[in-house]
């Protein structure tokens, strides 16, 4: 990762999660929502407020499941650090939460996609929990046969390598995964991680989120429009 920092600011995070709930999220049909924690809480919520279909509709539901990755740097000792170990800090009750999840268009949500390792494990435990929670249904129970949709959402995914896979029905084409900006493999500094807001909002106008596919697209765009011109 570069040392280089970017600063997303709240109104960059308010207007990325409002454009992406009314263009691409708007096809995935959310009825449930889970945040990871921290940085997943405030997209979440701004996120829910755009994707209420009408004003009068009901709030889609948020739930919140903690992750950490970590490092194990030592045969006892375990340092949170970027790893590839996954550790759970908060989940859904497998008797009652999870049954909630069964049928439903559930978007996952996370502020950046860097390593990718955190969303692999939260699809595929999610996933797998719903599997079990299907299976202690009583016999005749309508929801055995439901199927549960798991999309992702992240403000920012990193143009780089990864680590963790996620099912390429999920990912070829964008069919159930959206990040808001691609960017490079910088460092992201979000505005709820800031002490000194002010300060924060300065360095953003000096450094702000650079979309890396915007950046191309026009890059390809002023050259075709030199070469046509040659």
């Amino acid at each position: 990762m570069s040392d280089q920092k970017q600063y997303a600011t709240y109104n960059d995070v308010h207007n990325l999660c409002k454009q992406s709930a009314r263009g691409p999220l708007k096809e995935f049909k959310i009825n449930l929502i889970i945040a990871i924690g921290g940085g997943g809480y405030i997209p979440a919520r701004i996120l829910r407020s755009f994707l209420k279909e009408t004003p009068d509709a009901p709030n889609i539901p948020i739930q919140a499941i903690g992750l950490s990755l970590y490092e194990r740097l030592g045969t006892e000792s375990v340092e949170e650090a970027p790893g590839t170990e996954v550790k759970r800090l908060q989940w859904l009750d497998i008797n009652s939460s999870m049954a909630n999840l069964i049928g439903k268009n559930v978007l996952i949500v996370d502020e950046v996609d860097d390593t990718r390792t955190t969303l692999k494990y939260a699809v595929e435990e999610l996933t797998k929990d719903v599997k079990n929670a299907q299976d202690q249904l009583a016999p005749g129970d309508d929801r055995k046969n439901l199927e549960t949709k798991f999309h992702v959402f992240v403000l920012h995914n990193k143009d780089k390598a990864k680590k963790g896979a996620l099912p390429e029905d999920m990912t070829v084409n964008d069919q159930r995964y959206h990040a808001a900006v691609t960017t490079g493999d910088v460092w992201i500094c979000y505005p709820w991680e800031a002490e000194n807001i002010e300060e924060h909002d300065r360095k953003a106008k000096l450094h702000p989120i650079v979309d890396t596919k915007k950046t191309t697209i026009e890059e390809s765009s002023t050259q075709a429009v030199q070469e046509k011109v040659v």
